[in-house]
């Protein structure tokens, strides 16, 4: 089975999910989705406190090696169990996502195009963009809601870590996409990615 990898990047609230939804939905039968901040690493060991403070918006705080070695397995064929990230503990999951094998496979995340060799295994690479007062707001109502975050640790959150690693790790990986984005609700575009889609589909 030919597999192809999508890769879908761009900071916090841009539309990155609204697009990777949008996809998977069209494709129900033949899409998988891997999201890198499921990548997290494991703290075990460090107080809850000190977990709240580590900036999660920094390369590092990743294991990407792990979410390689899941996407090369899901190209030969293989099924992976992969973590699960709890955002109201700070810390991974006990829980795994058993991923099937699928034709297509999108990987989500606001540093999916940082790292060279992750990024060397994507077939399209998308950047989604939207203004940061735009992606602020989203982040806000999306962590108070599906995340059980309290508003001053989500605006200090953002002062201290997620706006400066934006621009010093995501936004330069705009330049590295092959399709920018304003939006996940872009309607080109997605009929753009999803006619790209069907014609690999059809061919196989």
């Amino acid at each position: 089975m030919s597999v192809m990898i999508i890769g879908i990047a761009g900071g916090t609230g841009s539309g990155k999910s609204t697009f990777t939804n949008r996809l998977r939905d069209a494709f129900p039968n033949d899409v998988a989705v891997v999201y890198h901040d499921n990548y997290y690493r494991r703290q075990d060991d460090v107080p809850f406190e000190e977990r709240k403070k580590v900036n999660y918006d920094h390369p590092a705080s990743l294991e990407t090696d792990l979410m390689i070695k899941h996407l090369k397995m899901l190209k030969k064929g293989q099924a992976v169990d992969c973590p699960v990230y709890d955002y109201s503990a700070h810390n991974r999951s006990q829980e795994t996502i058993h991923i099937e094998p699928k034709k297509i496979i999108l990987a989500e995340g606001i540093l999916l195009l940082a790292d060279p060799l992750l990024r060397s295994m994507m077939d399209i690479k998308i950047y989604v963009e939207a203004d940061a007062d735009e992606r602020i707001l989203r982040r806000i109502v999306r962590d108070v809601k599906e995340r059980g975050r309290d508003l001053d640790n989500i605006v200090d959150q953002y002062l201290t870590t997620v706006k400066p690693m934006h621009y010093l790790y995501v936004e330069p990986t705009r330049a590295l996409a092959d399709v920018v984005i304003n939006s996940g609700m872009n309607n080109v575009a997605f009929d753009i990615v999803k006619s790209k889609i069907q014609l690999m589909l059809d061919e196989n």
